[in-house]
């Protein structure tokens, strides 16, 4: 007499998911995608498929190798199901996106909408603080420093200076 497998739900299916994200787990987090699954991550790009976004957190987990995440909600309607986390580790191993490693912590909030089809993942739009990663990584200044504001002052100066330009430009 064959068993019945129990088919798992949409929210058992990503919570299984992040389960391999939290593990650093890129093999065990492609098994969890549909061939033709999408995976935007904002402000990072599009990836397609599983070999895609395998390769993308392959990437992230080797450039921060103490990668933590937490989940902080889950909400599952159907076929959708929304994570809210965060995520945080120390930007010491190899390039993320072309950035080489400067040793500064990263800490980031998001929220996944992910959508399953069959026990696969067939989309997820992620949306994350990219400000805070781009200052986590170095390429921006600490928020409410001194280099912070300077960097504002100058981009107001040369937006002032830009419409001056045009005004003279125009008569």
């Amino acid at each position: 007499m064959a068993t019945e497998q129990k088919v798992r739900t949409p929210e058992e299916v990503v919570r299984s998911y992040f389960d391999a994200v939290i593990a650093r787990d890129p093999d065990a987090m492609a098994e969890h995608w549909a061939d033709e699954g999408i995976e935007e991550i904002l402000p990072v790009g599009i990836f397609r498929g599983p070999d895609e976004v395998k390769a993308w957190f392959e990437e992230l987990f080797t450039a921060i190798p103490d990668f933590d995440m937490t989940l902080d909600r889950v909400l599952a309607q159907d076929d959708n199901v929304l994570v809210q986390w965060r995520a945080g580790g120390t930007f010491t191993g190899g390039p993320l996106m072309g950035v080489d490693p400067t040793d500064k912590r990263i800490e980031l909030r998001g929220l996944d909408w992910l959508e399953v089809e069959g026990e696969k993942v067939v989309r997820n739009t992620a949306f994350a603080d990219g400000a805070a990663l781009a200052r986590g990584m170095g390429l921006l200044p600490p928020q409410g420093s001194a280099a912070e504001k300077a960097m504002f002052s100058a981009f107001n100066a040369f937006t002032k200076a830009r419409g001056a330009v045009s005004d003279v430009l125009s008569r």
